[in-house]
């Protein structure tokens, strides 16, 4: 068993940071719910991709001022 956690650990370690921009601290760093969650959005069946509708002005705008004041 611990073969198999440390091979997917190794695939995750080598996938994550060249999918998304983590250095390997900031993956070795993470929860396994941040990992998850991240992977969960990446999915096809993630939050981001079960919307249809796409950002109207009004919550881009307000993402955007999150964004600059957070």
């Amino acid at each position: 068993m611990s073969d198999d956690f440390s091979t997917a650990a190794a695939h995750l370690a080598g996938l994550i940071p060249a999918t998304i921009g983590w250095t390997p601290n900031q993956y070795w760093n993470a929860t396994p719910a941040e990992l998850a969650a991240i992977l969960m959005a990446m999915s096809a069946s993630g939050p981001v991709h079960q919307s249809t509708q796409p950002l109207d002005k009004t919550q881009l705008e307000k993402l955007k001022d999150t964004l600059s004041n957070g």
